[in-house]
């Protein structure tokens, strides 16, 4: 009998705690009018980043995320294609109850994986949804993402971070807590030199964002580039170019928010957004639906300050023991460096690694082109053999770009420039140590030594 007791105690105190924990009435508004990507609601205020659920025509709801409002006027984005909605559609506050022909039943928000160790090796889009079939598995407490840090308390960047890479190891040194974009035009290898930094990067965890990308290159890269080790200590955050450009614009924010996290407890961690560019893309595609005046070939102000929050996000912490090392690609339209995105970027970033469609048309990988790239940090972690052994191959680097021409046309006469003479003698070993198969490893002291073997005596 008591047995039935504790039962029953144990089920109206269910109950109970059900009641407290639902609204105290519903909230509903109407969907008044469909602007281009943006849903107009009445009578239904609500908080920016707050979601909602809009009743479709053909049953069920399509999930929005409240982008901004004017007056009685909520602005809602859809998070996945919005098909089968209508004019004057009931619109609900997401996890609230919906009248339906049953009655109130409760529309939920699609649920995310939480912040923390369970998202190692998985797939997830833009809100941290599985991607890659596995469910959500067991259930965890949600991690908190790290807001913005207090410039004074950074720790500088002091260590490091072999990245595998023997050009960018010996001649554009990384330190760990960088932020470095790939500048370069489509089609000259961003993808197969990302896959070679994920694979090979000294690091505890690799966050790899892909924002905007085709949607055949998602699996393309966790399968054959990014590889199965390499994929185990791996998050990847995929928001293909068929996404909204809510969930484009998310996928980098998700991707800063798991680098922050697992920076936050202690891990290195290195951040590869692929793109930039197309992240200010999404962010103008939300801007310009609202209204917001374009400035600069067709980007609205609220682009070109979005960017510096995200970047400022990542970096190094109080803590000297961890760090989030960030790669951000950056597609110059039409190999125009000097794009609004671009000279954006490079503003805002710790150096740039400039890929060259020269060299890539000749066969040359990485195509990075050692002359216009740079890194900021470089004399703040590298010894003075290296730096020196740098700069002089980097002349040598530079003299031969400025007189191959005339070589090449005979105009120049051997022994009437030392230097040019040489770069020229030098420039087989210079071509050999700047390529670098995709499978080839080169850590960081082999690339320092070969370096300094290679410009000795001159």
């Amino acid at each position: 009998m008591s047995a039935a007791a504790d039962g029953v105690r144990a089920y109206v105190s269910h109950v109970l705690n059900r009641v407290r924990g639902a609204p105290r009435s519903v909230r509903a508004g109407r969907l008044q009018r469909v602007s281009g990507l943006v849903f107009e609601v009445a009578g239904l205020p609500m908080v920016i980043g707050q979601h909602a659920c809009v009743e479709m025509s053909v049953g069920g709801f399509v999930e929005a995320e409240c982008i901004g409002f004017n007056g009685a006027i909520t602005y809602l984005m859809p998070i996945d294609p919005a098909l089968g909605v209508a004019p004057g559609a009931v619109v609900y506050p997401a996890n609230t109850p919906a009248q339906t022909r049953g009655g109130f039943s409760p529309v939920l928000a699609s649920a995310a994986l939480p912040l923390g160790e369970g998202l190692l090796g998985r797939i997830v889009d833009g809100y941290g949804r599985p991607l890659d079939g596995f469910g959500h598995g067991l259930d965890a407490p949600p991690g908190v993402a790290s807001g913005p840090i207090n410039p004074m308390v950074r720790a500088p960047v002091r260590q490091v971070l072999d990245v595998g890479v023997r050009a960018i190891n010996g001649l554009l040194t990384i330190g760990r807590g960088q932020r470095v974009g790939i500048f370069a035009g489509s089609g000259v290898g961003k993808s197969v030199l990302l896959g070679m930094l994920a694979r090979r990067v000294t690091a505890d965890v690799v966050v790899i964002g892909m924002v905007g990308e085709r949607g055949r290159e998602v699996r393309e890269f966790c399968d054959e580039i990014l590889g199965e080790e390499a994929r185990s200590r791996a998050v990847v955050v995929a928001a293909p170019a068929d996404a909204s450009p809510l969930a484009r614009m998310r996928g980098a924010w998700f991707a800063t928010d798991v680098a922050t996290w697992f920076r936050d407890h202690g891990r290195h961690v290195v951040l590869i957004v692929d793109s930039l560019t197309r992240f200010a893309m999404a962010q103008r595609e939300i801007a310009l639906s609202l209204g917001e005046p374009p400035v600069s070939r067709g980007y609205p102000p609220s682009v070109f300050a979005r960017m510096p929050e995200l970047v400022e996000r990542v970096g190094n912490g109080p803590d000297p023991n961890a760090s989030v090392t960030a790669f951000y690609t950056v597609l110059l339209e039409g190999d125009d460096v000097n794009d609004p995105i671009g000279d954006t970027a490079r503003g805002i970033l710790d150096g740039h690694v400039f890929l060259s469609r020269e060299l890539a048309d000749a066969g040359h990988y990485p195509a990075i082109d050692v002359e216009k790239s740079i890194s900021r940090v470089m004399s703040k972690v590298a010894s003075e053999p290296h730096l020196a052994a740098a700069r002089r191959a980097k002349q040598l680097y530079s003299r031969y770009m400025r007189g191959r021409d005339l070589v090449s046309m005979g105009a120049y006469a051997p022994g009437s420039d030392v230097e040019l003479d040489t770069a020229l003698r030098l420039w087989p070993r210079i071509e050999a140590y700047l390529r670098q198969e995709f499978n080839e490893q080169v850590s960081l002291q082999e690339s320092i030594d070969t370096l300094r073997a290679l410009v000795s005596g001159v």
